[in-house]
């Protein structure tokens, strides 16, 4: 008799198990008023050839009972995806991937058509409709060269003038891992003046320039154009470090070095470490350039002053006769009267007036398309960030701060932040026949 009302107890738990389970079911399926939701990615309005456009539906009521996806392009109405659910799936997600040709080139639009499982008020409450216009674009940009004559020297400066096919989000010149910057000029069909180095540590060997150019749709496109590459020797150069030199240098770069450890030790944090970031600066600074050429003619020298150290000079620090540090000179150094007046190279913007470690007070001019001049060392400033200068206008006077070991004038030319040898910008000849005859 007990295991009788035991299996009747258990017969009566299960059923009503199952009713609580259809009623629960029937609730939902009567009281599910919440439609379907839709999300679409990407949200573009560009896509190019390697594109996928991502559909996720999801009810987590009732479930989904039907979606349907359809394209409309050029006044016709395709069904790319028709899907049932009997279960009752919470949620689903369809993928159309562009290179399988069913879409055109174009406008389109993407239609989006979920029902879900409930039936109050007659389902009309279960159904989501969702649009999403995008346009296609498969074709990269084509890339038209129009400086014919490329001859740069190893250090050197060089500038490349294209055209494209299309507006650009993205163009310039690529050299191994450095990326040069194009920008698009105001006449002329999406023309391109590019400003561009081939860098001190390339040998003519190594160097490989190459245009790359990115539409709005993510196509990218890139090709060689002719070029003549000259190589160029620098000179090595020996740098005595001494315990009196570290005790003037260092407490300037208080808070900006850690306390511990020698003087040595301090000081080989800010030959490596800070200057690693102060060129990271400069580099951030060259992409905040005009889209235009600024200058003029022949940059100005310092007056009356002496080459010391030159461009892109290896050199070996030494401490107590061994060699402790190798660092590469990225400018030249010269030298005239203490305190002298530091004439503006020429035409430009000031984008930075401040101290900058290693380089002391320091100026920055920016003259268009990347290229900027830069005065380091220096014991006062006279200008100020925004301030527009004309060539040979005093932008400060010369000193000894940063890592300076007497009076004098660190100067640099860099194109996006890549340093290039300042002499060629002294040249009026070079600058006729290697830039602005370009750009007639």
């Amino acid at each position: 008799m007990k295991k009788e009302g035991s299996k009747g107890f258990s017969v009566a738990l299960t059923a009503i198990i199952v009713v609580l389970a259809l009623a629960a079911g029937g609730f939902m399926l009567f009281k599910d008023t919440t439609p379907p939701t839709i999300s679409v990615a990407p949200d573009g309005p560009y896509l190019g050839r390697e594109a996928k456009i991502t559909i996720a539906v999801e009810d987590p009521g009732s479930g989904l009972k039907s979606i349907v996806v359809a394209v409309v392009q050029k006044g016709k109405r395709t069904v790319l995806a028709d899907r049932t659910f009997p279960g009752g799936s919470m949620q689903t997600e369809e993928t159309i991937d562009l290179a399988r040709g069913e879409i055109a080139e174009g406008e389109f639009s993407i239609e989006i058509t979920a029902r879900d499982a409930s039936i109050y008020p007659f389902g009309a409450a279960g159904v989501a409709v969702a649009h999403k216009d995008y346009v296609f674009d498969a074709t990269p940009p084509r890339i038209f060269v129009q400086s014919h004559t490329n001859n740069l020297n190893q250090g050197g400066s060089g500038l490349m003038v294209f055209t494209l096919s299309e507006p650009a989000v993205s163009a310039g010149i690529r050299v191994g891992e450095r990326f040069f910057p194009a920008y698009q000029q105001p006449e002329g069909d999406n023309l391109y003046h590019c400003m561009f180095t081939m860098p001190w540590d390339t040998p003519p060997s190594a160097f490989k320039p190459m245009i790359e150019a990115t539409d709005k749709a993510g196509n990218t496109a890139s090709r060689t154009f002719s070029h003549h590459a000259n190589p160029r020797q620098f000179r090595k150069d020996r740098i005595n470090l001494s315990d009196s030199f570290f005790e003037t240098t260092i407490p300037e770069f208080q808070g900006l070095v850690p306390n511990s450890g020698t003087l040595l030790d301090q000081y080989l944090f800010i030959n490596r470490e800070l200057r690693k970031q102060n060129r990271d600066t400069l580099v951030e600074l060259g992409r905040q350039t005009s889209p235009t050429m600024l200058w003029s003619g022949p940059f100005a020298r310092l007056p009356n002053a002496a080459n010391r150290a030159r461009f892109a000079d290896a050199r070996d620090y030494y401490y107590q006769g061994k060699i402790v540090d190798h660092q590469t000179h990225m400018g030249l150094d010269l030298a005239s009267l203490k305190n002298a007046a530091v004439p503006a190279g020429n035409h430009g913007t000031i984008v930075f007036a401040d101290f900058l470690g290693i380089y002391g007070n320091v100026v920055v001019i920016d003259h268009g398309l990347g290229l900027q001049s830069i005065y380091a060392h220096l014991n006062s400033m006279e200008v100020e960030v925004g301030q527009t200068v004309s060539k040979d206008d005093i932008v400060g006077h010369t000193g000894i701060t940063g890592l300076a070991g007497g009076d004098h004038l660190h100067y640099e030319i860099n194109i996006s932040g890549v340093p290039v040898q300042p002499i060629e910008w002294w040249d009026d000849n070079w600058i006729r026949n290697n830039i602005t005859s370009k750009l007639e």
